[in-house]
């Protein structure tokens, strides 16, 4: 058993059929950050002493013949932005450099109760504000696919965690493709659920117990090497849980298995105004036609009559607005009401635009990002994409749209472009759908080849 890439699912079968011990996959995967964290400095606040009294907790209560939850044993990483007992969260921001919370977030919590063994946390961008994983408190996130090039953010830690075997899974956020953008850079599985679907309570360092700010458009979800995982974490992670009073009660199903002749898939190889290299649109257009071939029905897109710059445009403005807001904005100039109201009527319009897209589909076929994973380069520095300079700010909007609309979204790795470098492609389904979705995604993946292994891990 090769434990290191194994899925989380296989993992906790094994543990749980003591195949291999809890202590055994800890240790595999420490040595496996040992060996390779130095290149590519994805793991950061290793707690090996918590872990290894977790990871024998576990085998302890094994041998007594306990109850197992459905992570029993299984070690992981999560973001640095989830707020930890007894261990830093520090967001890549050096006012929080010593911030230990008092109580885990409710997605720690469950993690923990579902039996997982937390081993450390994963690099971010400062204050998860760049899509490069980079800060003056840990340095900077490289893709284990080539050393000169980002991993991505904010979440650029967590998916070189998981694409270089140092852990099964992590969770990430995403209010601009966080999530989706470094798992497609770095060849991996990434979900997005539907907005108001996890708990955001406690997902940011909060010392002084403010008032919560970012109630929009941001969402947390799971990053792994395969749509079982990504279904499992979600599973664990998803619903109201006493803390975000925001949480639809919404049922958590279970996913389906779905056969691809039953489908209805869009495909977009591109969105009007927005730019994409040519391998990655190729290889949305070669994934339909495979589709096709398997019997699915799959339409070029005619995508929902909106201003997609506009709804870019927007999301920005919403997300100022709630930023303002955080960092107490001061009496004399408070961001009128009736702007906050006019910017969520034209939300809005955007949602309920989608949501009628979605009833003639069971999912879009698109881009995640408008390049692989580019060199590393100063925040703001153009962007080539076939050889075009382009706005480095353009870089999540293929993702970002559906944050602004709320739909679940994942990204899924299918094949390399010229250089080597892996292509993420996206999924998006109706609102509240995410079981689906993720059905979707696991009819498609034998199409896509699934997770690859970066070389020379």
């Amino acid at each position: 058993m090769d434990i290191v890439f194994s899925s989380t699912v296989e993992l906790a079968a094994a543990i749980a059929r003591r195949k291999i011990s809890a202590v055994e996959a800890l240790d595999a995967h420490l040595a496996q950050i040992d060996r390779h964290n130095g290149r590519v400095n994805a793991v950061i606040s290793l707690d090996r002493e918590g872990a290894y009294e977790r990871a024998r907790k576990a085998d302890a209560a094994l041998a007594r013949g306990g109850t197992l939850g459905p992570l029993h044993g299984v070690p992981f990483t999560l973001k640095d932005m989830h707020e930890t007992s007894g261990m830093k969260t520090t967001v890549g921001f050096p006012p929080f450099a010593d911030y230990v919370a008092s109580r885990d977030s409710p997605v720690v919590a469950r993690l923990k109760a579902a039996g997982g063994v937390l081993m450390a946390k994963t690099n971010v961008a400062t204050m998860l504000s760049d899509w490069q994983s980079n800060n003056p408190l840990f340095g900077r996130t490289s893709n284990p696919w080539n050393l000169e090039r980002t991993a991505g953010g904010s979440s650029g830690g967590a998916a070189v965690a998981v694409a270089a075997g140092m852990t099964p899974f992590d969770v990430g956020t995403d209010m601009q493709a966080s999530i989706r953008l470094p798992a497609a850079f770095c060849g991996v599985y990434g979900l997005k659920p539907t907005e108001h679907r996890v708990s955001l309570a406690g997902a940011f360092p909060n010392p002084d117990d403010a008032a919560r700010s970012v109630r929009l458009m941001s969402c947390l979800g799971p990053l792994a090497r395969g749509v079982d995982d990504l279904s499992l974490i979600y599973r664990i992670i998803a619903g109201p849980d006493g803390r975000d009073t925001d949480l639809a009660s919404v049922p958590v199903e279970t996913t389906p298995r779905l056969d691809l002749k039953t489908l209805r898939i869009a495909c977009a190889p591109s969105f009007p105004g927005l730019p994409v290299a040519g391998d990655i649109g190729v290889t949305v257009e070669n994934l339909a036609r495979q589709l096709q071939t398997a019997g699915a029905i799959v339409e070029q897109a005619t995508l929902p009559k909106l201003d997609l710059h506009d709804d870019l445009a927007q999301g920005e403005a919403l997300i100022g607005m709630m930023m303002e807001a955080a960092q107490q904005e001061p009496p004399e100039r408070p961001t009128p009401v009736s702007r906050w109201f006019e910017a969520l009527a034209r939300r809005d319009q955007s949602i309920l635009a989608w949501d009628r897209f979605f009833d003639d589909w069971d999912a879009l076929l698109c881009p995640v990002a408008m390049t692989t994973a580019f060199p590393h380069c100063e925040p703001g520095t153009p962007i080539k994409v076939d050889g075009k300079g382009q706005n480095y700010w353009m870089l999540p909007t293929y993702g970002a749209v559906f944050n602004y609309s709320g739909h679940p979204a994942l990204s899924m790795p299918c094949g390399e472009d010229r250089d080597g470098l892996p292509i993420g492609l996206q999924l998006i389904g109706k609102r509240w759908s995410e079981a689906r979705l993720l059905g979707v995604a696991a009819a498609i993946e034998p199409l896509t080849g699934g997770f690859r292994r970066p070389p020379g891990y």
